[in-house]
């Protein structure tokens, strides 16, 4: 009796047997795992992304909607746009904005020519202790900004090592290095400090190269000067475009350099911002050029998102 006959169907494994084409289960029978209030696959990835939103709104946004918010709101008072009109007709910002230009330029041409000639030498001219040189420039993007700048102040300071021996040599009172507290002492800071950053990409670029055209190239005869402009430069344009932006980016923010190399007389924005908060107390004007600071750099950043997608970089 207990044993199913040729003729007699096997109730399917799960209490199915009672279904047709998939119909809705009986009254009291057991509803699939899963099949109950299912989450829609797009639900469920919506919902992971609200923790890391709810956090960036948090510690971002909401301080960057506080700075664009007191800059329209003075707290003495005005209008909207008083505080935009009185710091845009400051010679002070003036003078800080074209300083942070063209100091920002300056560096990222520096650091793209030394960064291709010191990433060209390690690629392919072989020394011994090459790797070892590439694998320190991963270490060195590491490195806080003011501690290149307080080597820089060691060698080239009032009392450096440079004037130090200099003074010992001649027998005079102080030796002639003094330019580290003027603005090219703070154009070759940054160059010392970014120069990895656009060597970093151009390493990487150079290694996926095909040397197959470098053999070629040298076979017809064509000297290194010549390969380097038409064989290895067109192809590390898109690594020297992301290095350069990045660098070109960093210095328009740079705050550390200008402050520890003792410049008083180089005023960049971020410095300009630290006067009117931290000294003047005047926040309205320092959220107003921090609003300048920022819209300056995420327009630079997009600008270079188009131009590397035009590029195929």
């Amino acid at each position: 009796m207990g044993a199913a006959g040729p003729g007699r169907a096997v109730p399917a494994v799960g209490g199915t047997s009672g279904r047709r084409g998939g119909g809705a289960p009986a009254d009291g029978e057991a509803v699939p795992s899963g099949s109950r209030g299912a989450v829609p696959q797009g639900v469920r990835r919506g919902l992971w992304a609200v923790p890391p939103v709810a956090v960036l709104a948090l510690v971002f946004l909401y301080p960057l909607a506080l700075v664009v918010q007191q800059s329209f709101t003075p707290e003495n008072g005005g209008g909207a746009v008083d505080a935009y009109a009185s710091v845009f007709a400051s010679a002070s910002f003036r003078e800080a904005l074209g300083t942070t230009v063209w100091l920002a330029v300056g560096a990222t041409a520096g650091c793209l020519l030394l960064g291709f000639t010191l990433a060209l030498i390690i690629a392919f001219v072989p020394f011994p202790g090459a790797k070892a040189v590439a694998k320190f420039i991963d270490v060195f993007l590491s490195f806080p900004s003011f501690l290149i700048t307080l080597a820089l102040l060691f060698i080239y300071g009032t009392v450096g090592m440079a004037n130090g021996v200099w003074t010992d040599l001649f027998g005079v009172a102080e030796g002639p290095f003094h330019f580290l507290t003027t603005p090219w002492g703070v154009l070759l800071a940054e160059i010392t400090y970014f120069t990895p950053f656009v060597m970093r990409p151009l390493l990487a670029a150079f290694s996926q190269l095909d040397t197959a055209q470098l053999e070629v190239a040298a076979g017809l005869g064509a000297r290194p000067a010549r390969i380097v402009r038409q064989v290895i430069l067109p192809e590390s344009l898109p690594a020297l475009a992301a290095g350069g932006s990045l660098v070109l980016v960093m210095c328009l923010n740079e705050f550390g350099i200008v402050l520890f190399t003792g410049a008083k007389d180089v005023t960049t924005l971020p410095m300009l911002i630290y006067g009117k908060a931290i000294l003047e107390s005047d926040y309205a004007a320092a959220c107003v050029v921090a609003v300048v600071n920022i819209a300056i750099s995420v327009g630079l950043f997009g600008l270079y998102r188009v131009v590397g997608k035009r590029a195929g970089a």
